[in-house]
């Protein structure tokens, strides 16, 4: 029997931090959103009746007025409305399609080999996530990864034409989009590089998946080269359904405002050092150095600057929220200079390995099994009750440094207290 063809999908959410913020405001439907980054203080997400009036990176500060004479909404980042929102797309995406890999917050690839009728089948996917999230997407579909990126951005450029779906698995419908795509649209090809790509006559992503390989390989890099050959319709990526573990994991915030003191700065560290720990034990890690540090802001001429960081050896492998707390707060004692005023920490785990893995010492301590224990006790209260329920005593509940979000939304789907109550006449 002949194996089929492979066939790839790519899911994608249509603005989707600002469709999330829409999800639970039916009011919100013909009204512009923008989403704002930490301490509300720049755009960094826009609904697409937005985009014509606001730019990505523009300063919440200087657009209030423009906003609001536009009538666009604004919300500070709710990170975890949007994390759970994720989690419930990718979960319905994951029920109706053979393998899933995740590749982003909003994103994700899906294999469709032996799926038949595509297009109807991406309609099905959709109204299905829609009905069931409020979320809407775009569905891509091709024989390689690259292609079905390439048609989920023309389904969304071209929306009204495709109903938000494209399948590129057919010749014509391949060429077609590849001559009326600009080569700086294909996935990976940034604008400098495309600045390069025009210089050797590289104009459209046809002309991309016609040029010869060997000479992309040569002049740029061997992943260059696969994505030519993708456009060209041979499958060069494989769909990952598990996402190796990380190697580095960083916890860091701006401050809600800045901070002379040293004992504020210390509890910001152990926060940020209990989130990167949750991280940490989510992906099944241990960890046996750390670095904090904190900074000044940079860009104010009239404030004096300073940096420092400090690198923290552990006594051994480890994913305890207590040790590493102690750890990088006794850090913060070392670089921590009276006079200045600082605006952010950051806490930054390296040497990650899974348990067993490093080989030290025979005789070294590690950690116990009744560490291990509190550790899986804290995550399953928190994951139930929510972030924060059960905490290092260092870390306050309302600190008055944290990051300010004076625009965000509920917490629909993740605060019992938030939850959307109606009311019956």
């Amino acid at each position: 029997m002949t194996k089929p063809d492979p066939v790839f999908a790519l899911i994608d959410c249509n603005c989707f931090y600002a469709s999330c913020e829409r999800a639970f405001r039916p009011d919100l439907a013909k009204t512009p959103v923008v989403v704002l980054s930490n301490n509300d203080g720049c755009v960094i997400a826009r609904s697409y009746d937005a985009k014509p009036f606001v730019k990505m990176g523009e300063p919440y500060f200087q657009i209030k007025d423009k906003l609001r004479r536009h009538g666009i909404a604004a919300f500070s980042s709710n990170y975890a409305l949007y994390g759970d929102m994720s989690e419930r797309v990718m979960t319905i995406i994951e029920s109706c399609v053979p393998a899933l890999e995740v590749y982003s917050i909003d994103e994700a690839f899906a294999d469709l080999t032996g799926v038949p009728n595509l297009v109807q089948f991406g309609r099905e996917l959709r109204s299905r996530i829609l009905q069931g999230t409020r979320i809407p997407v775009g569905v891509g579909i091709g024989p390689t990864k690259t292609l079905a990126k390439l048609a989920n951005h023309t389904a969304k450029r071209l929306i009204e034409h495709t109903g938000g779906v494209v399948n590129l698995c057919g010749l014509h419908e391949r060429n077609w989009t590849l001559r009326n795509t600009k080569v700086g649209e294909v996935w990976g090809v940034g604008k400098r590089m495309a600045a390069h790509f025009e210089g050797m006559g590289i104009i459209t992503a046809m002309d991309f998946a016609k040029a010869d390989p060997a000479t992309l390989r040569a002049r740029f890099s061997v992943v260059i080269e696969k994505t030519a050959r993708e456009l060209a319709g041979t499958p060069c990526l494989e769909l990952s359904e598990e996402e190796p573990p990380k190697q580095e994991i960083c916890s860091s915030r701006m401050f809600g405002k800045r901070l002379t003191e040293i004992e504020p700065i210390k509890e910001a560290v152990a926060s940020y050092v209990q989130r990167a720990a949750e991280k940490l034990r989510g992906q099944g890690s241990v960890c046996k150095r750390m670095r904090v540090s904190i900074r000044t802001g940079m860009f104010n001429p009239e404030e004096a600057k300073y940096a420092q960081g400090a690198l923290v050896e552990l006594p051994y492998p480890t994913n305890d929220t207590l040790l590493l707390t102690r750890a990088g707060t006794e850090a913060v004692n070392r670089i921590f200079r009276s006079g200045f005023r600082y605006s952010k920490a950051e806490v930054l785990l390296l040497d990650l390995r899974q348990p067993g893995e490093f080989t030290g010492d025979l005789f070294a301590p590690r950690q116990s099994q009744s560490t291990d224990r509190i550790m899986s006790v804290m995550d399953e209260i928190n994951g139930r009750w929510g972030r924060g329920t059960v905490r290092s005593a260092a870390v306050p509940a309302a600190p008055d440094w944290a990051m300010r979000r004076d625009l965000m939304s509920q917490s629909y789907t993740t605060r019992i207290d938030q939850l959307w109550t109606v009311k019956c006449n």
